[in-house]
């Protein structure tokens, strides 16, 4: 199937990549441009994106497609395709590195602190934490802090209290 010619006049070729891992085919398509910048009422547009993700599950060959649209700050200059397919990438080490941890190290998910600044507060408490702890050269949080559960001078000297 063949795109539009408005879509094709705005965006220039793909740039695509290829992964196979966790059991699934992923293939990822970006196309940008920045010949809408002056006709979107969005501060400090750079650039405009399209991505498409092809995702098969290699056991059950169950395909799914998905595509967003984006706008960035970042010029061509500074991001061309490959760098924004790399941060858009890259975005999830943040759920896995933060949300993540946080879920399995403190059961964050079944939290009962619900109302007003109390969920944003513990949350940042527990990043302080972690992050502490990251700096301390700690791979493993859980264990980490069942350490210093242990032994509150542990936790004192992390935060350069002796």
């Amino acid at each position: 199937m063949t795109s539009p010619l408005w879509h094709r006049a705005i965006f220039p070729p793909v740039y695509e990549t290829v992964d196979k891992k966790h059991g699934r085919h992923e293939i990822r398509r970006i196309q940008t441009s920045a010949v809408l910048n002056d006709y979107l009422e969005f501060p400090c547009c750079g650039q405009v994106f399209r991505l498409e993700r092809v995702r098969t599950i290699v056991k059950t060959g169950k395909t799914e497609r998905e595509t967003v649209y984006g706008i960035t700050s970042l010029t061509p200059a500074k991001a061309d395709p490959a760098r924004l397919l790399q941060l858009n990438r890259e975005h999830w080490s943040i759920e896995n590195r933060s949300h993540y941890v946080r879920d399995m190290a403190y059961d964050e998910d079944r939290s009962q602190i619900r109302v007003k600044n109390g969920p944003s507060v513990m949350a940042s408490l527990r990043n302080f934490a972690i992050s502490l702890l990251r700096l301390a050269g700690a791979s493993k949080i859980a264990s980490a802090l069942r350490a210093c559960a242990r032994s509150s001078r542990r936790a004192l000297h992390l935060l350069g209290l002796r």
